[in-house]
């Protein structure tokens, strides 16, 4: 199966190298669902994008974090524990990359599906906030 058009919105899954992690010196992260926040134009060779992280740790510290409600983890197939995406830091990685891994017990499929508009919303919203006031961090893959 082909991989998904990056579009904002799009939940995947990822190896995301967290911020503290690359700090130690590591250069692969932990499989995991990520959401894509942004993407450079489709014509642009390589094509960027910006990814943000989803954990079951509540945010907690410097970490600022939006939950995804239980019905929009059961609509995208997520697993029922609380989780939140973390837009306090991000991942800028090529598309398509070598982080990109199928789902779960579905070879080939590399996408959950897509995050509602209002709370992709919100989710942006607050993590131009945080870049306006210098407020996160970035890794570069």
């Amino acid at each position: 199966m082909a991989l998904p058009d990056p579009k904002p919105g799009l939940v995947f899954r990822y190896d995301y190298l967290w911020s503290r992690e690359a700090v130690g010196g590591r250069d692969l992260g932990k499989d995991r669902p990520a959401c894509l926040v942004a993407a450079s134009d489709p014509s642009a060779r390589p094509r960027f994008v910006v990814i943000l992280p989803i954990t079951h740790s509540a945010p907690s510290g410097d970490t600022v974090g939006i939950e995804i409600p239980a019905r929009v983890r059961r609509a995208i197939g997520l697993d029922d524990e609380p989780c939140w995406i973390v837009v306090s830091e991000h991942n800028v990685d090529e598309w398509p990359n070598g982080g990109l891994v199928p789902l779960p017990g579905r070879p080939g499929m590399f996408a959950y599906g897509f995050i509602p508009p209002a709370l992709f919303a919100s989710i942006k919203a607050r993590f131009l906030e945080l870049a306006d006031q210098g407020r996160r961090t970035v890794v570069r893959r």
